[in-house]
């Protein structure tokens, strides 16, 4: 009896000490620790999640002079990669910080409740931004437009190109992964991408075509962006 009351007691007093509203918590967590990073022949598939996700990564802190290690402590805090598109988008011209942004965006539903009291429009924003805006679109739908103007305002691709990009369904992951390859295999973007979504290819196979590993990617990055500086 006196050990089933100690048992009892000792639970209580687990609970009682636990972190207050951890669990609460988790689920505004969003991980980015991949365990699979380096490409496998074996199972050419398994590290692609990590090879789109540090590409989009590598790509947003060069394109915002932004530590790519805050990126993804953000991401893992909760950010999502389409808000912090926008944000750091629509700072510049709002004469805001994105952090300010981002916490505003917070309760909202969509953004263009938070974008209009700054009186923006197409000429600050692009067209692609500006009509997603007009249209009330998603967090989703509108960072897309963000990336579509910055490639395409980088040249890095061309409209067309981009346009069969989008059609086929590719993300923006994919979209600046498959522009990232292409440059070194110097083939076009969409083939690339089709070999992937057909199961002929993997992300992984083609960064070793490309001669990009895991470790080398934020350099090739910043390369890319060096040589189609706006």
């Amino acid at each position: 009896m006196i050990e089933k009351t100690f048992s009892r007691a000792l639970v209580i007093l687990a609970v009682l000490l636990a972190p207050p509203l951890q669990a609460m918590a988790m689920p505004a967590i969003t991980c980015h620790c991949f365990r699979d990073r380096n490409y496998d022949p074996a199972q050419p598939t398994l590290a692609d999640p990590y090879f789109l996700a540090t590409t989009q990564n590598s790509f947003f802190a060069q394109l915002f002079a932004v530590d790519k290690g805050t990126v993804v402590m953000k991401k893992q805090g909760g950010a999502s990669s389409d808000d912090m598109w926008i944000a750091w988008w629509v700072a510049p011209s709002a004469g805001v910080g994105a952090e300010t942004l981002l916490q505003k965006k917070q309760g909202k539903d969509n953004w263009k409740e938070l974008i209009s009291p700054y009186g923006l429009n197409a000429s600050n924003l692009g067209g692609r931004v500006a009509a997603a805006l007009q249209a009330r679109s998603g967090s989703a739908r509108l960072a897309g437009a963000v990336v579509d103007e910055i490639v395409l305002r980088r040249q890095l691709i061309g409209e067309g190109e981009l346009a069969e990009l989008r059609r086929g369904g590719a993300t923006n992951q994919e979209v600046i992964i498959a522009i990232l390859i292409a440059g070194k295999l110097r083939l076009p973007a969409q083939k690339l991408f089709l070999e992937v979504r057909s199961g002929k290819s993997s992300w992984g196979a083609l960064l070793q075509r490309g001669r990009i590993d895991g470790h080398s990617i934020e350099q090739e990055v910043a390369a890319l962006l060096k040589q189609r500086r706006r």
